[in-house]
């Protein structure tokens, strides 16, 4: 973070996430460093495989459904999070967030760059976002996860965001822990 000693303005964090360009009307990003208990080919496979994926990536209070998802280089995917009960706060419907995207980079066990937009008549969520998950190995046999969502539309809640994240990479720790 930065200080006032450095020049630098301070970038808010919320737990383990940074979160960075929260200006009025900027374009923001989040990002979050996890350590899983999984080597890197158990997390790859979590991040492109359909059901995985339907699993882990979704906040709580949520479900997911995956319409479409072709996990190669220029494979599209189409994903719905429905709400548990009614909120009005969906991003396409009243109870549903749904977002469509393709697959920018694919490196096994290393990294999984996708570029995503919402389906939404809300201009303040409108946009196309970009997610990279890099991987590397840490001590014990487990794997370092580093998560940056980028570009994140103006209507939508660093902070928020950060807690959604937070919630499915516990999920995924779970998921990879499970199956290791």
């Amino acid at each position: 973070m930065g200080s006032a000693d450095s020049g630098t303005p301070a970038r808010p964090v919320v737990a383990d996430a940074e979160i960075q360009g929260v200006s009025p009307g900027a374009m923001s990003s989040t990002r979050m460093t996890r350590h899983l208990d999984a080597p890197r080919p158990r997390v790859y496979w979590a991040l492109v495989d359909p059901a995985a994926v339907a699993t882990w990536m979704v906040p709580d209070g949520m479900r997911s459904v995956v319409h479409a998802f072709d996990a190669r280089e220029g494979g599209a995917f189409r994903i719905s999070l429905v709400h548990d009960g009614p909120t009005g706060a969906g991003k396409t419907t009243a109870g549903t967030d749904t977002y469509h995207g393709r697959f920018v980079r694919l490196v096994p066990d290393e990294r999984v760059e996708q570029v995503l937009a919402f389906e939404t008549a809300d201009p303040a969520m409108a946009g196309e976002m970009t997610i990279r998950f890099t991987l590397a190995d840490a001590p014990g046999g487990r794997t370092e996860l580093v998560a940056v969502h980028d570009r994140l539309p103006p209507g939508l809640s660093p902070e928020d965001n950060a807690v959604g994240w937070r919630m499915s990479l516990g999920k995924l720790a779970a998921l990879v822990k499970q199956g290791a």
